[in-house]
């Protein structure tokens, strides 16, 4: 097992989340197993009961994990699944090392930090690098493991102490040390500043890890002198220090990353045996992604209304699922964050400007988000707008949270239940359409809610959802909530045209809504944005997207296939292109792909396929038979 510990001076927030995500994602294209471990120096057991303003949002893992946002950017990248472990707490190893001490194991010893915490962090590390996170089952050959906050905090030095230990426990053509730093350019002078980095590597050198890799984040490029600079105060060599400045997407990170020679690095460091140079097509498909981010031109905007939108990392996954879709339809994502109290007519009394403000980025948008959360603060405002999207047509997607916000505000206004609340706001109302699940509800708050990844079945067949997911009986999402739809209120619901087109197994638990004669009105219970990827977006987003650039219908009636010319391209929604010219272009695109390595440093990637055609001799010019392919 080889290790990567990626530390961070300076400051807080430098970006080591996605350079960590960025050595996964190349080590992954040269065909290396990757697994991700994430260090949090905090004593809370997991990030479950923190708000969203102290840590950002809570991830949830496939085993109902409550973790840091961080594994969301590790699962995205590398395209794995993570388990709770690879999320590491102070909190998580004391409360490991009191039980062992409760129990006796060790034999009657004094506990202490050294060796007793330190060991329990690298047996944790061992282990835990050991686990399989991808589908095939194999065993990691890589460990990448980032350590949260800045060297020199108080609460990591058990961590520190434990990797300077651990990279003699592993050898040191095993373990590699990388060290994100800021670079700071002040405008007063324009010139990038080193001392900070200085300061930062001298300090983690003096509690005995000497960085390998230094990477150095800025706004603007950095020159060689710069390079030369930080090599010579910093103790390695100018290929050893890596610049990233501020780019038009993180997905463009690992290009950067790869063209300065970070391969060849690890290939020597850590003795991994990549084939050099790399084959022609390395990292094609994250090319092709980054520069379609960067080349689409016509906007979609997104509502997203929450409670927690001063604080943008608050909804990091459900914005990432956005892009995503968005990317994949040919749209660039323009996202209006809206304090969804904002919305309400107590602010309309206090704060008039900011109400009719809100009011008018909702409006203008092109289609609405209303994202998970708990308590009462915001609520009436997610339900005005659930009940604007309902009345005016326009696109909307709840996730959590926001089905029960739909739910309520259909059952006030269309049943007429006036008090129609949920129990966690109004314990007592008299029509509680939303109630707790007492098995999730008990007076401890963490780790207790309904997690992680459960089966969703579909119960009608004519479902929008049920085709966006390839008309699937059953579903696998994961989910997070301690409150559920009142079944009692059910019936009712449908007979108005709310249909609950997906129940849980056991057919209690409402899971998907779907609104009759709406062009897209449709809520899970479930967290579909922590299982969408950059090339395969979460069908929920996919949706909202479509539906808010008006091409919903004509990919569904073209059994959800994207037309082969961007949608983004056509100012009609009529049919551009049938379904044989459809076949014949993914046909071509399949060709292109298993076929290219067979004529490698012959066909460029930038070839016509009809040339390629020629070369393969399958065709005079028009496209090969079935048999032939």
């Amino acid at each position: 097992m080889k290790y990567i510990l990626v530390t961070g001076g300076v400051i807080s927030g430098v970006g080591k989340g996605v350079i960590a995500s960025s050595f996964g994602t190349i080590l992954k294209c040269c065909n290396i197993h990757v697994t991700s471990i994430k260090i949090d120096p905090y004593i809370n057991i997991d990030a479950g009961t923190f708000s969203p303003y102290e840590h950002g949002e809570v991830y949830v893992l496939d085993d109902g994990g409550e973790v840091d946002l961080d594994l969301g950017n590790y699962e995205r990248f590398l395209d794995v699944t993570l388990h709770r472990d690879n999320n590491i707490t102070t909190g998580k190893i004391y409360q490991h090392v009191i039980n062992k001490e409760r129990r006796g194991d060790y034999l009657g010893k004094t506990v202490q930090v050294v060796p007793h915490i330190t060991d329990a962090i690298q047996e944790w590390v061992e282990r835990v690098a050991n686990q399989p996170v991808s589908q095939d089952g194999l065993k990691p050959q890589v460990c990448i493991i980032e350590l949260g906050g800045t060297i020199g905090d108080i609460e990591g030095m058990p961590f520190v102490e434990a990797f300077r230990q651990f990279q003699f426990r592993v050898k040191k053509e095993n373990f590699c040390c990388a060290h994100v730093s800021l670079v700071p350019q002040p405008r007063s002078t324009g010139e990038p500043k080193t001392k900070p980095t200085q300061s930062s590597v001298r300090e983690l050198r003096g509690l005995g890890l000497s960085p390998d890799l230094i990477v150095c984040r800025s706004e603007n490029p950095i020159g060689q002198s710069v390079k030369e600079k930080i090599s010579n105060f910093c103790h390695v060599a100018p290929d050893q220090v890596i610049c990233i400045h501020d780019l038009s997407s993180i997905y463009r990170v690992p290009l950067l990353m790869e063209s300065q020679g970070i391969v060849e690095f690890f290939n020597d460091r850590l003795q991994l045996n990549i084939p050099m140079p790399p084959p022609r097509r390395f990292m094609h498909k994250w090319k092709d992604l980054a520069e379609r981010v960067d080349t689409l031109r016509k906007e979609v905007t997104i509502a997203l209304v929450g409670k927690y939108t001063k604080l943008e990392d608050s909804y990091a996954s459900v914005t990432k699922a956005l892009q995503h879709a968005a990317v994949y339809a040919g749209y660039k994502l323009k996202i209006k964050y809206i304090e969804a109290a904002t919305l309400e007519e107590e602010t309309k009394l206090t704060e008039p400007v900011q109400y009719h403000e809100a009011w008018q980025q909702l409006c203008k948008s092109d289609g609405v988000i209303v994202p998970g959360g708990f308590g009462k603060r915001g609520m009436e405002g997610k339900i005005k707008a659930c009940e604007w999207c309902r009345k005016t047509s326009k696109p909307f997607l709840g996730i959590c949270l926001g089905l029960q916000a739909a739910v309520i505000e259909f059952g006030r206004n269309i049943l007429q239940l006036q008090d129609a609340n949920t129990t966690e706001n109004v314990p007592d109302t008299p029509h509680p359409i939303v109630i707790d699940m007492p098995e999730h509800n008990p007076d401890q708050k963490g780790g207790t809610m309904r997690l992680g990844k459960r089966f969703t079945v579909f119960t009608q067949s004519n479902s929008i959802l049920k085709s966006l997911y390839g008309k699937q009986d059953r579903i696998e999402e994961r989910h997070r909530h301690r409150y559920e739809v009142n079944p009692k209120y059910v019936p009712d619901l449908e007979a108005a045209g709310l249909k609950f087109v997906g129940h849980d197994e056991d057919k209690v638990r409402m899971e998907i809504i779907e609104l009759e004669g709406h062009p897209y009105y449709v809520a899970v219970q479930y967290h579909p944005e922590y299982l969408s990827r950059p090339l395969s977006p979460s069908p929920p987003f996919l949706g909202l997207i479509l539906a808010s650039c008006g091409r919903l219908s004509s990919y569904l009636a073209r059994g959800c296939r994207l037309s082969p010319k961007s949608l983004s391209d056509h100012d009609s929604g009529e049919e551009d292109i049938n379904q044989k010219e459809i076949s014949l272009v993914e046909r071509q695109a399949k060709l292109l792909n298993e076929y290219a390595e067979l004529f490698d440093g012959q066909l460029d990637e930038d070839e016509p396929i009809i040339q390629f055609q020629e070369k393969l001799n399958l065709c005079d010019g028009s496209v090969g038979s079935s048999e032939v392919l």
